[in-house]
Order: structure tokens, then C-alpha cells, then sequence
């Protein structure tokens, strides 16, 4: 058996030399399973763990990020859960009493989601495989020259309501790592719940659209010009000349924390930015 002491909930987890049964809450930790070769130890996985997308449908779900089913716990008895902070933290603070639970922090930088793919990666057991993953994103974002535009872009994800993200934001730093301006760069906030009158103010040459995750609205630049008319955003530039780029994904794409961040969605806002 291993110790193993978990920084972000302040407890020591006792875990086997081989771990055989994981349960994973969070998409970052299931995709950084797939990373490092040990998907078939993923026995049951939240509803928003979705990447790899082939991958989805061969393991049970077992609830969302704080509704789960207990029975399929009960029945499984992992040797460890995988889950985050922030909205997640109570909740696994409380499943910590009952099982062994690993949990680890939301990045605020890009730096950070390769340090947490590490990280967990060490916690299970591969610290060579941590190295390799480290080895393999450095490569990738040194090679990742940036844009340098002048071209303003605003952001928007539907989660629930518009949400835009401030300078504390990893995918702030982003957007700064590649040379984009982003409007709500030097927000002194992580998240932004962007008003009508904020973003009037705001010179946008483009707009990047997330909609919300498993919906079918606002998948179309037609739905969107519609949606933000409505909102009293028709006068923005970006609007009126329709120059707004849906993200390529019918799940979390920009909002992903996990690996592919670094392996898909920087190379694709990067060629975004190229095209204004």
C-alpha cells in the first residue's frame, strides 16, 4: 500500500501499489487516464466526462459533478475517486469520509493543467508517465508561436447565462499565451457575467460562441445573430457583420480544463484568430 496525502482536502489517502478500480467525477482526471493508458481501470465516470468522445458509452455513468448514485458506488468500492475543487470540494470533502478520494485544484493557468495532469498521474501511481505528459505539453506550447493581433475577441459560453472570463482565468491566460486580446482580459475576476451595457461599451471585432453543453440551441450563426439582437447587442460590429465562430464541439470545448485543452482548443483559437 501507498500513503498518499492529498493537499486541497488536507487528508492522507491510503492506496494500493496497483490501483484497479478508479471512479472519476471530473472530465480533467478521466481524460488524463486516457493520456497515460489506463482507461480500462475507469469503472464508473461522471456524466460530463465525455473526452475521449469514442470512449464515452463503454463505462457506466455514475451521476454529475454532486448526484450520484450510491448503490453503483457501494457496489464498486474504488480504490480511489477522482474529483476537484471548487464546486466540487464540500461535496467531496463529505464522500472523503466514507472512501478514498483524491482531490485536485481548478487550473488558473495553462501551466497549471499540465501540472495537474502530472499530479495526478504521480498520485496513481505513474510518476514516468507524469514526466512523459510534461514532456509532451511543454513541446506543444513552445511550439505554439504567437498571433499577435490587434483584432478584439469577445468570448461567450452558455453556461446556464453568458459567462465571459476576467485576467484569473486560464483561458485568459490563453488567449495572452497566444497573442489574442480577449475584452475582459484585465477584469480583476476569474468569470465574468457580462451585462448589455458592458459589452456595448467594448470595440469586438469577433465573437467565440460555446453553447451549453448537450443543447441544441444556438448551434447556428442565424440562432445567434437572433439571440444577441434579442439581448440588445444588434449595434455590436461583430454582430452586424456576423463574424461570430461557433466552437467545433457538442460538448465542452473551450470550458475543458483536461489535457486536450493544450492539444486542441489552443492550435484552434489560434487558427481562429488568424482568419480576422
Amino acid at each position: 500500500m501507498r500513503k498518499v496525502f492529498c493537499e486541497t482536502i488536507g487528508k492522507e489517502l491510503t492506496l494500493p501499489d496497483n490501483i484497479e478500480k478508479i471512479v472519476s467525477l471530473s472530465p480533467t482526471a478521466t481524460e488524463v487516464l486516457h493520456e497515460i493508458g489506463i482507461s480500462e481501470k475507469l469503472k464508473a465516470v461522471s456524466t460530463y466526462c465525455v473526452h475521449p468522445i469514442d470512449w464515452r458509452k463503454k463505462v457506466p455513468v455514475i451521476g454529475a459533478y454532486q448526484n450520484i448514485k450510491r448503490d453503483l458506488l457501494e457496489k464498486i468500492q474504488p480504490d480511489v475517486i477522482l474529483t476537484t475543487t471548487g464546486y466540487q470540494r464540500d461535496f467531496a470533502l463529505k464522500l472523503s469520509e466514507q472512501y478514498p478520494v483524491y482531490t485536485f485544484a481548478l487550473p488558473p493557468t495553462v501551466s497549471a493543467i499540465i501540472s495537474t495532469a502530472a499530479e495526478i498521474s504521480v498520485a496513481l501511481g505513474y510518476p514516468e508517465k507524469a514526466t512523459e505528459l510534461q514532456q509532451k505539453y511543454i513541446r506543444l506550447l513552445a511550439e505554439m508561436t504567437p498571433v499577435n493581433t490587434t483584432k478584439n475577441v469577445y468570448l461567450e459560453i452558455d453556461l446556464g447565462g453568458p459567462v465571459s472570463f476576467g485576467k484569473y482565468s486560464y483561458i485568459t491566460d490563453a488567449f495572452r499565451w497566444l497573442g489574442i486580446p480577449h475584452v475582459f482580459q484585465n477584469e480583476n475576476t476569474e468569470w465574468v457575467a457580462p451585462t448589455t451595457e458592458q459589452l456595448l461599451e467594448k470595440e469586438i471585432d469577433y465573437i467565440i460562441f460555446e453553447p451549453k453543453m448537450f443543447s441544441q440551441k444556438n448551434r447556428t450563426i442565424d440562432e445567434l445573430v437572433s439571440y444577441f439582437e434579442q439581448r440588445g447587442l444588434g449595434e455590436l460590429k461583430a454582430v452586424k457583420e456576423r463574424k461570430i465562430i461557433i466552437t467545433p464541439d457538442f460538448y465542452d470545448f473551450i470550458a475543458h480544463h483536461g489535457p486536450g485543452f493544450i492539444t486542441n482548443v489552443m492550435p484552434w483559437l489560434r487558427k481562429t484568430a488568424l482568419q480576422f
